[in-house]
């Protein structure tokens, strides 16, 4: 597995290097947001860790540019900041997972090795089940003819269940793959998500194509699948 670091501070970069090559990994290290976005056009990698106070090009552009040129490599965004806004400013261009410095190695190496179990949903061809389309890549969602608003993480559980339709999605796997290994929250986050979806693609339409399967997740009900029939 090859990943890329970008990030401009010897000793994280060095940090992280040392930590990923013990676990096996292959890894380069750019210090420059230029040469980074350089080196993910002339190398193909598995990960890419990108800081977001970058020389030359900060990290969100930096991850901009490769989500607009079709490049969906799973990206862990590193930064000194800690909010909110910074967290979603980075989600909404693509970024997959995000952690705040000071962190411990072994968090990072974690959050890496999940970003490599999820299912890559991003960057493929619109999901369509029914009328319901999701484009991952374009960041939007239509009932019919009807555009519909998600925020970021509505459309990142919206996408893990589309990707998988008809079947039942367990919550933990929702949880870690939308909100990272190690959410400290409580998993009824997913609920809660579900709710918002439902009122916006399900209850406006007079549809019910999310369900709730019990005992294990939640799935997306193909058309013509009978309501409440096994995954």
């Amino acid at each position: 597995m090859r990943v890329l670091i970008v990030e401009d501070e010897p000793g994280v970069a060095r940090g992280i290097e040392q930590a990923l090559a013990a676990e096996g990994f292959t890894v380069d290290h750019e210090a420059d947001g230029r040469a980074g976005l350089e080196a993910t056009r002339a190398g193909s990698y598995d990960v890419i860790v990108l800081d977001i106070l970058l020389p030359s090009l900060n990290g969100y552009r930096v991850c901009g540019a490769l989500r607009a040129a079709g490049d969906w490599t799973p990206v862990l965004m590193l930064t000194a900041k800690d909010g909110e806004l910074d967290e979603a400013e980075g989600l909404e261009l693509g970024a997959d997972d995000y952690v705040t410095k000071p962190f411990h190695m072994v968090v990072l190496v974690a959050r890496i090795h999940a970003l490599l179990r999820r299912p890559r949903v991003a960057g493929s061809a619109p999901f369509t089940v029914g009328d319901l389309r999701l484009d991952p890549v374009r960041r939007r969602c239509w009932r019919g003819a009807v555009e519909i608003h998600l925020t970021v993480r509505e459309r990142a559980v919206l996408a893990q269940l589309m990707a998988r339709s008809g079947e039942a999605v367990p919550k933990a796997e929702l949880v870690e793959n939308v909100w990272g290994r190690d959410f400290a929250g409580d998993d009824n986050i997913v609920e809660v998500y579900v709710r918002h979806l439902r009122r916006k693609v399900d209850v406006p339409f007079g549809r019910e194509t999310i369900e709730t399967v019990r005992g294990v997740g939640y799935r997306v009900r193909p058309p013509g699948a009978a309501p409440g029939a096994p995954a």
